[in-house]
């Protein structure tokens, strides 16, 4: 589970300390990619919780998510359409989920110790 949050915490320091610019007609593109990277991020914190992580899934998932979210923006934006506030909306609201349930997760996880650790004492 450290890995990802690892990969995060450099990638934001990477960003802050260079002097990196995203030109602005690509700014729609790499929304859409960090969004759907964040919920590949989330999922797999989830799916560690659950016991159910596999690095296959989570790496195919991560470059599959961004490259379908940069893809529907690119489409949408050579066919006039705003497909992107559809993958914004699709990423957004699992995002959202994924953060719930790890939230249940860790809330669960804390009362069980908190019980056992009574039932020691």
């Amino acid at each position: 589970m450290w890995l990802p949050i690892l990969g995060l915490i450099i990638g934001i320091a990477i960003g802050l300390l260079t002097e990196f610019r995203v030109p602005v007609e690509y700014s729609n593109y790499l929304s859409i990619a960090v969004l759907a990277s964040l919920d590949t991020l989330f999922g797999g914190v989830r799916a560690h919780m659950e016991k159910t992580f596999e690095a296959k899934v989570f790496v195919s998932g991560f470059f599959f998510n961004i490259i379908l979210a940069a893809g529907l923006a690119f489409l949408g934006v050579h066919l006039g359409v705003d497909l992107y506030l559809a993958a914004i909306f699709a990423f957004g609201v699992r995002l959202f989920q994924n953060i719930a349930i790890i939230r249940r997760l860790w809330i669960s996880n804390w009362e069980k110790q908190r019980k056992e650790r009574k039932e020691k004492s």
